[in-house]
């Protein structure tokens, strides 16, 4: 009965969400409550709830505090040279123009969010590939790849997956170095690749420009505290990938320096945070509910009766291969489902299923992120950044993703390879 009830909640919570027919808020606590009930559990729900909120409090204290530091840095202006220092630096070839599109991005995605690196990097770079005459496909897709491919312990697929499964973000990211690092070296090559394809059709149609003006254009002038902010941020990020702190110690730490350096009174504080709260507590609350929704379902023993369930219906030896066929996998699953009803609905089952034949959830969890709404998600329907890339390069979804996921499908399935052959996910 409780496989049964367990997975009529998990069907009901994608089609409420898939459908928005509820947000995600509602759907994680109203679904798993009745089912919890309905079970017999009455008021030992409450304990469930308490369990699984107490369980992720560091992941979302980490993510609040992420978004706060980031948007500080932001704000006192860390980005401007970095875009204005690339515009000079690409000057007129497509060669260059294409890897340093990249480049920005991936320096922009610092914060974690793929949105802003629409935002950003699409903005101030169609100028320069217009009057180039370089495809706007291709900035779509580069920004698209760079964004996919850095998975940060601060970005919502990895933030979900440490949720779902309670697994501390570090063993999840720490682990994957060496595979975002092929990954991110894919990115570079096929930038250039495709630079140089453009530099060919442009120099065969005649139609090269100058753009002199562009690449020589007077440098900015670095903000106040540029030094020390950029030392701040290395210290951040290195004391968080080396394990020498928790990564919500470091970003408490690190928001409440960045803001006394850069905002020293108390009203630019508070223009600062309320500028940044919405989404920080937009996401903090669907969190809590995926920790109220993990807590029911594992605390009940749905999860766990729908594991068994599974692991008696599938051949003993493919259990053992669920991470490999869900990295193979994960970035068309992205096409299908949206991140919350993934993370929160698919994963935990997944995991439980692999750990009947030995499978840590961690190894589940990392094959999720090889393309699950990391690679996947800047071309999904499902979600808004995708018709951000679209709307921005002023193209259409259906050229998006025609000519953008051969390349984010081949990233995602390169960077399986390589978490095979550095023995992230075993054979």
């Amino acid at each position: 009965m409780l496989a049964w009830l367990g997975l009529t909640t998990i069907v009901l919570l994608l089609a409420a969400i898939m459908s928005k027919r509820a947000s995600p808020l509602v759907a994680l606590i109203s679904l798993p409550v009745a089912a919890s009930l309905a079970a017999g559990f009455g008021l030992k729900t409450g304990h469930f709830i308490l369990d699984g909120v107490q369980s992720i409090s560091p992941v979302i204290g980490m993510f609040v505090f992420a978004i706060l530091f980031f948007g500080v840095m932001t704000d006192a202006g860390m980005l401007a040279p970095l875009v204005g220092w690339l515009l000079r630096t690409v000057g007129n070839r497509p060669s260059r123009i294409v890897p340093g599109s990249a480049l920005l991005g991936l320096l922009v995605h610092l914060d974690g969010s793929g949105a802003v690196v629409f935002l950003v990097t699409i903005p101030a770079l169609l100028p320069l590939y217009e009057k180039a005459g370089i495809d706007r496909r291709i900035l779509a897709c580069v920004v698209s790849m760079a964004a996919g491919v850095n998975f940060l312990p601060w970005t919502g697929p990895t933030i979900r997956a440490s949720a779902a499964l309670r697994i501390p973000v570090s063993n999840i990211f720490v682990p994957m170095l060496g595979v975002q690092a092929v990954g991110l070296a894919f990115v570079f090559v096929i930038a250039w690749v495709l630079g140089r394809r453009e530099e060919r059709r442009l120099a065969a149609a005649a139609n090269e420009t100058d753009l002199k003006d562009d690449s020589r254009a007077a440098p900015m002038p670095l903000p106040r505290h540029f030094f020390w902010n950029l030392l701040l941020i290395a210290v951040v990020l290195a004391t968080m990938i080396s394990g020498l702190l928790d990564p919500v110690a470091i970003f408490m730490l690190g928001t409440a320096i960045a803001m006394t350096l850069n905002f020293p009174s108390l009203k630019s504080q508070q223009a600062t945070l309320t500028a940044h709260a919405p989404a920080a507590v937009l996401m903090a609350s669907i969190l809590f509910a995926a920790g109220a929704f993990t807590g029911i379902m594992k605390g009940s023993g749905m999860l766990a009766a729908m594991a068994d369930s599974a692991v008696h219906h599938l051949p003993h030896h493919a259990a053992g291969q669920i991470p490999l066929l869900l990295g193979l996998v994960s970035m068309p699953l992205s096409l299908l489902f949206d991140p919350d009803s993934f993370y929160f609905g698919i994963l935990p089952v997944a995991a439980s299923a692999a750990a009947a034949s030995g499978i840590a959830p961690v190894t589940v969890a990392q094959a999720a992120l090889l393309g699950m709404h990391t690679t996947g998600f800047p071309v999904s329907p499902l979600t808004p950044a995708t018709f951000l890339v679209v709307g921005l390069s002023d193209i259409t979804l259906a050229q998006h993703q025609r000519f953008s996921i051969p390349y984010l499908f081949a990233a995602s399935l390169l960077m399986t390879a390589a978490a095979v052959a550095f023995g992230v996910i075993p054979l």
